[in-house]
């Protein structure tokens, strides 16, 4: 049984990742920030080797896009130091070594949903973190890195502990409001922590060769959209009114079309349900874990 270190245990998607991945065949053993920074070079180093891992998984990240814009160094710090550093242990160690990236690393001016192997630039320092970060790890381990985009991503009881997430935080701004404004001009592809955990570990028991792979839940939709499902799902009756938001959030520019496309791994027979299944399923989570 091969074995897994996972860095960030209890965030929306490592807490999938150590519920799944036992099914999938696999000894895990995670941890969270308290118990291990991803940022301190010789505590991970020294945690790897005594473990001895298989495998690496990394879903720790500085994301809160403002913030990432205000301390760009420890933007940086998190989402490219960290992921050099972990890239070349587990190149020394013989270790595979999976990441996550962004959508953010696009522009979003193609239109369409951007596939794995479209130039990639990014509009803040959030997206330009993320994308170093991609750069570092497939340098120093080309052999022996997954970088998987995702887009999105919502999960947990609770989100994430820096900002919730989309579904949590709009269905406690309708809490408040009779009207609640929400922005239809950006594409997306939300995507579900659970989908994107079992997606990872099907990766991982799969022929795929390293390399970047987008994994995201099928079909594209505004955030409008979404909101619309999830007011149906919550059975929220309050008024929604679409609304055409500059692409700029103060300071951050980001991206108008940032869905993105799965082709690598579809053809290897791994595809995420649609983003209004995906939804289904965290309400049936939610429900079930409340």
């Amino acid at each position: 049984m091969k074995k897994i270190l996972l860095i960030g245990k209890t965030g929306q998607l490592g807490a999938e990742i150590m519920k799944d991945a036992f099914s999938f065949g696999f000894e895990i053993i995670g941890f969270e920030q308290e118990e291990l920074d991803v940022v301190d070079h010789l505590q991970v180093k020294e945690k790897i080797e005594t473990i001895k891992p298989d495998i690496v998984i990394n879903t720790s990240a500085y994301q809160v896009v403002s913030m990432c814009q205000e301390n760009p160094m420890a933007a940086m710090a998190v989402n490219f130091i960290a992921v050099l550093n972990l890239a070349e242990i587990c190149r020394e160690n013989n270790i595979i070594f999976i990441t996550y990236s962004s959508d953010y690393v696009f522009d979003g001016t193609k239109g369409v949903p951007n596939e794995e192997d479209d130039a990639p630039n990014p509009l803040q320092m959030y997206g330009i973190s993320k994308l170093a970060g991609e750069y570092a790890a497939l340098s120093v381990h080309p052999s022996g890195v997954f970088i998987i985009r995702t887009c999105g991503l919502y999960g947990g009881k609770k989100g994430s502990p820096e900002k919730g997430n989309f579904v949590l935080n709009i269905i406690k701004e309708a809490e408040d409001k009779e009207v609640v404004e929400v922005g239809c001009n950006q594409i997306v592809s939300p995507t579900y922590a659970g989908d994107l955990s079992r997606a990872t570990l099907k990766l991982l028991t799969s022929e795929a060769k390293p390399g970047i792979y987008h994994l995201i839940n099928e079909e594209v939709c505004n955030w409008h959209e979404f909101t619309k499902e999830i007011f149906t799902l919550a059975n929220i009756n309050k008024e929604l009114k679409p609304v055409n938001r500059s692409d700029f959030d103060g300071k951050v520019k980001r991206p108008k079309f940032s869905a993105l496309k799965n082709t690598k791994a579809r053809s290897l027979g791994i595809i995420l349900p649609s983003w209004q299944e995906g939804l289904r399923s965290y309400f049936n989570f939610l429900n079930n874990n409340g």
